[in-house]
């Protein structure tokens, strides 16, 4: 007996309707797995028993700043990541996590401290300064390079992009199960790259492209534009919250930086920035200022490095001994001479220092 026309359609109708009943029960299933695991912390602080798996800040930092437990903040670039949270909280009497971006420029830094402000109060604020950082743009960039703005807005519905996401599902979220359930991860060594990585003056040397020729030194006012923008937004956030401690740092980056920026030509204009800058902060009762930078045993020892900026975790934690004992600390009265000091320190590492490992 045949079926007619009518019957086939019916049960195309039901299979349909299974299937579309289905499919949206496995969305919606996904969807809370996600949700209620949420590896990017786009909803929540972790689970009772998970720890805080914190491994790409461009996805989970933003997470963080709003739904973690925090009275203090570590603020900076990639130099910042191989800090331990933990050696702060205990130096300090405080609870602090990173507000981290690769580039470390002053907009997006205070664009992490805006996100902060507006669910904690903070104790501190241990804020890394790069000589970069005074001279770019004043607009924030993580738009432009491609940041997911789905989790840094408001706005739920576009939130598919992350609970509808198929590597979330069945990477990132197994690899926050695992690593809080089985080993012995580190919660304070949040974003932490030093692991693995060879820190000596091969691999820096290595990896510096040295300019061939020296190029005419800039005017020290080079960047006068950007540089006043970008004090006027640090100077914004330390009056905005004066019951925050900032404490605001230099770290040292290695001699190859400096031999760089002088055959760059732009060694002058990277001192004048960090002396406007400083003498702009220093006028705040509730800023303290360190200088790293011209840490002779650190920057001339290039065992350090793996590059001409990044320094190993060693480094990192003599950087925190250091602003926990006051040592470095910038007043009115020495930040010029300091600075000073660290031009004649330029100027001997590009004249004598280097001369170590290139000809002249």
């Amino acid at each position: 007996m045949h079926k007619t026309a009518s019957t086939t359609q019916d049960q195309n109708k039901k299979f349909l309707r299974r299937f579309v009943i289905r499919t949206l029960f496995l969305l919606a299933a996904v969807i809370a797995v996600v949700a209620v695991f949420d590896p990017f912390y786009q909803y929540h602080k972790p689970l009772p028993g998970l720890k805080e798996v914190l491994t790409d800040k461009e996805y989970q930092c933003i997470g963080t700043l709003r739904h973690f437990d925090y009275d203090s903040l570590i603020v900076g670039s990639s130099v910042c990541e191989n800090y331990n949270n933990h050696w702060f909280d205990e130096g300090f009497d405080c609870t602090a996590i990173k507000a981290i971006r690769s580039y470390g420029a002053t907009a997006d830094l205070c664009y992490l401290l805006d996100i902060a402000y507006e669910s904690h109060d903070l104790k501190y604020v241990f804020y890394n300064i790069d000589p970069s950082s005074l001279s770019a743009d004043t607009e924030t960039t993580y738009e432009s390079t491609g940041c997911p703005m789905y989790l840094y807005d408001r706005n739920i519905l576009n939130d598919y992009s992350y609970v509808l996401n198929k590597d979330v599902l069945m990477e990132k979220l197994p690899y926050m199960l695992a690593y809080s359930l089985i080993g012995d991860y580190d919660e304070g060594d949040s974003y932490n790259w030093a692991q693995w990585k060879e820190f000596d003056q091969d691999m820096a040397i290595g990896l510096y492209s040295r300019l061939p020729k020296i190029k005419e030194m800039q005017p020290e006012t080079a960047n006068t534009e950007a540089l006043a923008g970008n004090i006027a937004l640090l100077t914004a956030e330390v009056e905005k919250h004066p019951e925050t401690t900032f404490k605001f740092f230099f770290s040292p980056y290695s001699m190859l930086w400096w031999d760089n920026a002088y055959r760059a030509g732009e060694r002058d204009a990277v001192i004048y920035n960090e002396k406007q800058a400083i003498d702009a902060l220093l006028q705040y009762k509730n800023v303290e200022i360190y200088f790293y930078q011209d840490a002779e045993d650190i920057i001339l020892n290039l065992d350090n490095y793996m590059d001409m900026i990044h320094f190993s975790k060693e480094i990192n934690h003599e950087i925190y001994d250091r602003i926990a004992r006051g040592d470095g600390r910038l007043t009115p009265d020495n930040y010029e001479s300091v600075l000073n000091r660290m031009y004649a320190l330029s100027d001997r590492i590009v004249e004598k220092d280097i001369l170590d490992y290139y000809a002249p």
